[in-house]
């Protein structure tokens, strides 16, 4: 079992690093081969495995957001603001922040486990009517909070019907080229309009203030916490709730969301029997049922590849940090847009790219009309509240 946890780190650092790959498509991968891996092994090691890799995921995937400005579903929203300190040599620091929310947001929703176990069940039933009308009543005062109201509102639309439109399309990773187009690729093409040059990148530790992150962390944990057992609800859509609460440390609030979002669904396998995300599909296709003694385990397994998500996140960090100063930043954009298009051809086929090329429009909107590219979000909480009310 420790080298399935060792093994689940080293695949979390491929899926975390490399745009395009996902812990998902990892775990349908091991699904398929189950018949195979069964024989060699048993369920709970795999699980493990696929555990430990998708929390190692939550706390390296900001470094391409960051850095490369390739953002996958879970923080789209932190490459905006993360980007945005690269643009100022702060990018180290934008990632050790999304840190310290990863790794609050773990320890938080461990020691709420207990909670959710008891409360989860009533929770649901309680709130599960009222999900869409309290994204929808979020979603208009964050319109109403935008100088240019009508512009925001239009965005928010449009890229709406753009996202109902392409999760409604065959395709077996719609959301890649939706998202990477309308927060990835579109941000890119802007920095090569503007000729935007990487200054030299501080890497000394920065001082922390505790008390406003302290309650950034509560709050990204309490609304991952809820998205990890609503239908629905994921990181991305989250990230959208929680700006509404928190002022400050968003990055903060994007890291924590992402890890507590992924531990909350171990307590909802347990208490429920449903699955959140693609990795904990694979986890109950492998196990079935899951007692408490497999809760246990799984926390252990969580809580201990959290602890290595931290080293790890701090060392690539740095790594990444020294070679910005080294590359060419228009080289180095026009190589990720390249590399995104071949693997949106690799996965999705040309409807991908045709998806690609028009959020990518979508996503250069938001500058033109002066409003926030936020507002783009519409893509998935669009889908979101009409699934809940209609």
């Amino acid at each position: 079992m420790i080298g399935a946890l060792f093994l689940g780190i080293c695949a979390g650092i491929v899926t975390g690093l490399v745009p395009g790959v996902h812990v998902n498509m990892v775990s349908a991968l091991l699904l398929s081969s189950s018949a195979w891996l069964l024989q060699v092994t048993d369920a709970l090691t795999i699980s493990v495995f696929i555990i430990s890799m998708a929390v190692i995921h939550t706390f390296l995937d900001t470094i391409p957001s960051i850095y490369l400005g390739a953002p996958d579903a879970e923080n789209i929203l932190a490459a905006l603001p993360g980007h945005k300190m690269l643009l100022e040599g702060r990018g180290y620091e934008a990632v050790k922040l999304t840190i310290i929310g990863s790794f609050g947001g773990l320890i938080i929703v461990i020691f709420l486990t207990p909670v959710l176990l008891v409360t989860m069940g009533w929770m649901q039933a309680l709130l599960e009517p009222w999900i869409g009308w309290i994204l929808a009543v979020l979603v208009m005062w964050m319109i109403i909070r935008e100088k240019n109201k009508i512009a925001a509102l239009f965005l928010f639309l449009f890229s709406g019907a753009l996202g109902i439109f392409v999760l409604q399309t065959d395709m077996s990773q719609p959301l890649f080229p939706l998202l990477s187009g309308l927060f990835g690729v579109s941000g890119l093409i802007s920095s090569l309009n503007e000729n935007v040059t990487i200054p030299t990148q501080k890497i000394e530790d920065s001082p922390i203030l505790v008390r406003p992150i302290l309650k950034t962390t509560i709050v990204s944990s309490i609304i991952g916490a809820f998205a990890g057992f609503f239908p629905g609800l994921g990181p991305a859509q989250a990230a959208a709730v929680g700006s509404q609460f928190v002022k400050g440390n968003f990055l903060v609030l994007v890291g924590g969301l992402g890890t507590a979002n992924m531990v909350t669904s171990l307590a909802t396998l347990y208490t429920l029997d449903k699955a959140r995300n693609g990795a904990i599909v694979a986890v109950r296709e492998m196990t079935g049922t899951i007692g408490l003694h497999d809760l246990l385990v799984f926390l252990a397994v969580a809580l201990t590849a959290g602890c290595a998500g931290v080293l790890l996140t701090m060392f690539f960090a740095r790594r990444f940090a020294q070679l910005m100063e080294k590359v060419n930043y228009r080289k180095m954009c026009m190589s990720v847009i390249a590399f995104i298009v071949i693997l949106v051809i690799i996965m999705c086929g040309w409807k991908g790219l045709i998806v690609l090329f028009a959020s990518t429009c979508v996503g250069m909107l938001a500058p033109l009309i002066n409003v926030g590219r936020s507002h783009a979000m519409g893509c998935l909480l669009v889908p979101v509240i009409g699934w809940f009310l209609l």
